[in-house]
């Protein structure tokens, strides 16, 4: 198997021929089609684990000022609505705390509009940011327009399908419009539609020849963001994830395999959860896990960090990568799957990259940004950390804990 052909093919079937691939959406169910052909294909059983979660379409957007259209795109899962009334500009959250948007469309910008606003019911959500959503839904707007910050591409500062506030982003150009119309009225249209839908993980295992049930995680969430066909996030990620199993599973191991393709990892982490609950019960049993998201750009560095590990772990798997010069250790970081066993004790690897511009979650994450060698670096990496964990015990990893459950210092 050459494997950079390899890592190209499911890059393009995953980025370009099927595209956007949101929880809920047709292309997330094509997505889970493929990976699980692929596993099977590799001589792999599959198990889908399906969770239902919110399908959001959206038809189109319509903003006008005083009669002239401006850009505007809606936010992920906006409800629907076609409403005219006046703004009232909000930059800050001592000016939200004061504001009367009862009946208007208030327009964030600034401070409130700077980074997206954490989904209600997520347990990392900064108490910032619960703030704001609790201030916004008990002022009652008839809708909300965000002003994107310094780009060219439409971001989304709120994507929470329990906010039920209609709201839409503008690009900084259609926000200085806005802002210098003053309190004048405006018409905002959303054709949208949210109605019950489902995702699955993918999951594929191999026993070990070994004694017990010690297995190695390894794991990708293959969801997007709405409108873009993410191919650095998280394109290639998976498709490093299904070339490691075509060719892991061809080998004999004394620890056992499990590769996780997640979903819902973009939104709200509920492919988590539901791996959680079949197999939380399971993770004392897991020797390492590793999660590759957002690696192989061209224009970056690979970049590996260690979580919830013992000093030896750490320091066993910094001596592989030093095969590695172009693999780069950052500071640990929480957002994606490796938390769902970091969190929980296990040691844990998330490898990404650094030094580039950001594209992930914007339509600009093609696959031309993405580097087959940087994806068979991470392949070839990840390849080598399993093979070398091989003799080691589940204790051996871990932390050391203090009889109160503390780390140990």
């Amino acid at each position: 198997m050459n494997i950079e052909t390899e890592l190209a093919r499911h890059l393009q079937r995953l980025c370009v021929d099927i595209g956007p691939r949101p929880s809920g959406s047709p292309g997330n169910q094509a997505a889970a089609e493929y990976i699980g052909r692929v596993l099977r294909a590799a001589g792999l059983e599959v198990e889908e684990q399906r969770y239902e979660c919110p399908a959001w379409e959206h038809e189109g957007t319509r903003l006008e000022v005083n009669g002239a259209p401006l850009k505007a795109n809606a936010n992920a899962f906006s409800p629907a609505c076609d409403v005219t009334a006046p703004t009232v500009a909000v930059g800050t959250v001592a000016e939200l705390q004061t504001a009367d948007l009862s009946g208007r469309i208030g327009i964030l910008y600034g401070d409130l509009a700077r980074a997206p606003l954490s989904p209600k019911s997520w347990f990392l959500k900064s108490e910032r940011d619960d703030h704001i959503i609790r201030l916004l839904e008990e002022k009652k707007p008839a809708a909300l327009i965000t002003v994107q910050a310094a780009t060219a591409e439409f971001g989304q500062v709120i994507e929470d399908w329990e906010v039920n506030i209609p709201s839409a982003t503008v690009l900084p150009g259609e926000g200085l419009a806005l802002l210098q119309q003053g309190s004048a009225s405006v018409h905002l249209r959303i054709k949208s539609r949210q109605t019950p839908g489902h995702s699955c993980n993918v999951v594929a295992r191999t026993l070990g020849a070994g004694v017990g049930a010690a297995r190695i995680v390894l794991c990708a969430h293959y969801d997007t963001k709405m409108d873009t066909p993410g191919a650095t996030d998280n394109g290639g990620g998976v498709a490093a994830l299904l070339t490691l199993a075509q060719v892991l599973s061809q080998r004999k191991h004394a620890l056992g395999l499990e590769f996780i393709a997640f979903s819902g990892e973009e939104y709200m982490p509920i492919g988590d959860d539901e791996y959680l609950r079949r197999c939380e019960s399971q993770l004392g049993q897991i020797v390492a896990a590793i999660n590759m998201d957002g690696v192989g750009p061209y224009l970056g560095a690979n970049s590996i960090t260690a979580m919830a590990c013992s000093q030896a772990f750490h320091a066993h798997v910094a001596g592989v990568t030093q095969k590695y010069p172009g693999v780069v250790w950052v500071e640990p970081w929480p957002e994606s799957n490796h938390s769902t066993f970091s969190f929980r004790g296990v040691p844990s690897l998330a490898l990404s990259a650094v030094g580039v511009r950001n594209i992930a979650h914007y339509p600009a994450d093609t696959i031309d940004k993405v580097s087959p060698a940087k994806l068979a670096e991470v392949v070839s990496l990840v390849a080598d950390i399993v093979e070398s964990l091989q003799d080691k015990s589940l204790e051996w990893g871990r932390e050391a804990r203090s009889s109160l459950g503390a780390v140990a210092v």
